[in-house]
């Protein structure tokens, strides 16, 4: 197992098009529910603990070699807004294009066959993960931290927040990205046993009525 590859994975510069979406924050800055980085560590903290929580119990399960397209069909009955469900496959569609050229694989291969327009991104990370020969752990710290760190750069733009700030916050994190991600690995573990009802399914739905409306906006910075 390569530590390497998980840095590689996590890095924000990884092509997987995160950088263009900003996780809600957008609409979170626009209607002023976050304007500083005590706000902003408050919106992290609850995406963690939803969004966050869901998408790594999502890429832990792939990574430790269940079935993608079931994991797929979780993902879908956990995001039930549609502008999200196509967020995540639009990402998840991405991801898989730099996943499959960094490390080629038969399961990323076969997911991309069976999910042409795109499989959720935690799905396709998870699956990514295993190709790259990381643990289930790996998967979940990669996708709680994405869950964070991209909200976190998205405001530095939208707020133009001191990036010394943005950093603070999610050092600040640190140890509940831990505690979520260590949730998530430990529940996936118990897929083969439970089934995928399992998983982590913690709601957001201030995230689903704002992600709706953003998806409405003719001018915007950020595509989600």
């Amino acid at each position: 197992m390569s530590r390497t590859a998980l840095l590689i994975l996590a890095d924000g510069r990884f092509p997987a098009g995160g950088h263009a979406h900003s996780g809600g924050m957008e609409a979170a800055v626009a209607s002023g529910r976050v304007h500083d980085a005590a706000s902003l560590e408050a919106f992290c903290r609850g995406r963690l603990h939803t969004a966050g929580s869901t998408a790594a119990g999502l890429a832990a399960a792939a990574a430790a070699g269940h079935d993608a397209l079931a994991l797929d069909e979780a993902a879908d009955t956990r995001t039930p807004a549609p502008a999200l469900r196509d967020i995540a496959r639009r990402l998840g569609r991405q991801m898989m294009r730099a996943a499959r050229a960094t490390w080629p694989s038969t399961d990323l291969d076969q997911l991309a066959r069976h999910r042409p327009q795109g499989a959720h991104q935690p799905v396709v990370l998870g699956v990514a993960a295993r190709a790259a020969g990381l643990t289930p752990l790996d998967a979940a710290h990669a996708a709680v931290y994405e869950s964070v760190g991209g909200p976190a750069t998205a405001a530095v733009r939208l707020l133009s927040l001191d990036p010394f700030d943005a950093t603070a916050v999610l050092a600040r994190l640190a140890d509940e990205l831990d505690a979520v991600a260590d949730t998530a690995a430990e529940a996936a573990g118990r897929v083969a046993t439970e089934g995928v009802a399992v998983l982590p399914a913690a709601s957001a739905p201030l995230l689903d009525i704002t992600g709706e409306q953003h998806a409405a906006w003719t001018v915007r910075l950020f595509a989600s």
